[in-house]
């Protein structure tokens, strides 16, 4: 099976431009692509995962990564997928978030001897002449077409300000300039990304008479249609101080029966014969197929010597309930009310659960137990004197929390 084809299989391409100019490019390793990461962050997340092991997988076939950091695009703010507008950062937030997305981005991406790039859109944008900007490319874009788009459809209810409106300019501006610089002839985005690919891909016709091609991935949703990656306490980040490898693993070892098969088609590089095979498993067999995807995941983003690690660790928690290298959630008096705080709460806080009906229906179904006692009552109080002395908090069998004040 050729690359283009495996990546159907796996469930990753959601719309192209002209597939069959890509299916060429792609399996011939002609591919000269680009994929955008606006530095909003100190550290990519799970939603970015999926770019970066996609981008890992063309590379290996014999196509050219180009890795741009949105330096000068994250001043403004990609409006797609948003309700409000984004914080604006300052320059020194932008080039710190950018540098810590480069060393992550070496864990995946083989950046020697050319053979992949990392640039930053700052080096065009930031010095743009705006009355020639407007000449030069905005003269190309019809005001009409845009507020069609859906990522600013979504937003016109609540006020779409100028400032984003010019996303889509800029972002197809940043495909020109990699077309004219380095011969880029394909961008890869998430689905939600079309519209501005496509208008880059229009405006390399316009202004260069050539054809590009745009790629969209789908976006990693879970059963439910939700954006998978978050929990109760933020995004799953790939740095580890900012999410632990322990608290990684056991986010994907713990994901919905429903989503594992996706998963391991999506995320990792296991053989689609493997993963056929694990289709039709339950019970026991599917448990081991969440091991097998937690472990390749944490394997790729930390390390295989870390994964063994964590691996060792969850194996521990989950036969003797071990509480040593267990994650923790410190309270603080403000999560009491007269000295207590009652189960539910305390359940959502922890990350356990994600709202107060799925810890309802967590202890009504018996999973709950605080160090050996189940819990049965959903009205539950706990002490502000029963934390101080630490307790474990579990959720089912492989569920375990340490709670501190």
């Amino acid at each position: 099976m050729e690359l283009y084809e495996e990546l159907k299989e796996r469930g990753l391409i959601a719309q192209v431009t002209d597939e069959e100019i890509i299916k060429d490019l792609i399996n011939n390793g002609k591919a000269t692509f680009y994929i955008g990461f606006d530095p909003t962050a100190d550290s990519l997340h799970v939603g970015h995962f999926m770019t970066l092991v996609l981008m890992k997988r063309l590379q290996l076939a014999g196509n050219k990564p180009i890795a741009l950091i949105g330096g000068g695009t994250g001043m403004v703010g990609d409006p797609s997928g948003r309700t409000d507008m984004r914080q604006m950062l300052t320059i020194e937030d932008i080039n710190h978030n950018c540098a810590c997305f480069k060393k992550q981005m070496e864990r995946f991406i083989d950046f020697s001897d050319g053979k992949a790039l990392m640039v930053n859109n700052a080096d065009w944008l930031l010095g743009l002449n705006y009355v020639e900007l407007l000449r030069d490319v905005g003269a190309h874009f019809s005001v009409n077409r845009m507020l069609t788009a859906e990522c600013y459809k979504s937003r016109m209810e609540r006020g779409l300000s100028f400032l984003e409106f010019n996303y889509m300019i800029m972002q197809s501006y940043d495909f020109y300039k990699l077309f004219q610089l380095y011969g880029c002839n394909l961008q890869f985005g998430g689905d939600d990304q079309w519209s501005n690919m496509l208008a880059g891909t229009e405006l390399i016709r316009r202004k260069l008479g050539k054809n590009a091609s745009a790629l969209t991935i789908n976006l990693l949703l879970n059963s439910e249609g939700k954006k998978m990656g978050k929990t109760q306490s933020g995004a799953v980040w790939l740095d580890p101080n900012k999410t632990s490898p322990f608290d990684f693993y056991q986010y994907w070892r713990n994901i919905d029966d429903a989503d594992v098969i996706k998963c391991l088609k999506m995320l990792t590089f296991v053989p689609l014969e493997e993963i056929k095979k694990m289709e039709n498993w339950v019970g026991a067999e599917l448990n081991e197929a969440k091991r097998v995807l937690a472990f390749e995941l944490t394997k790729m983003v930390h390390g295989e010597d870390e994964a063994h690690k964590v691996e060792e660790v969850a194996k521990s928690l989950f036969n003797k309930g071990d509480a040593a290298n267990m994650p923790s959630v410190q309270l603080s008096d403000e999560d009491f009310v007269e000295g207590f705080i009652d189960i539910l709460t305390l359940l959502v806080k922890t990350g356990l659960v994600t709202s107060k009906s799925e810890a309802r229906r967590a202890v009504e179904q018996g999973g709950i137990m605080i160090e050996s006692d189940k819990v049965t009552d959903i009205k539950k109080l706990i002490s502000k004197e029963e934390v101080k002395n630490t307790f474990v908090l579990k959720k089912g069998k492989k569920n375990f929390i340490k709670v501190t004040l």
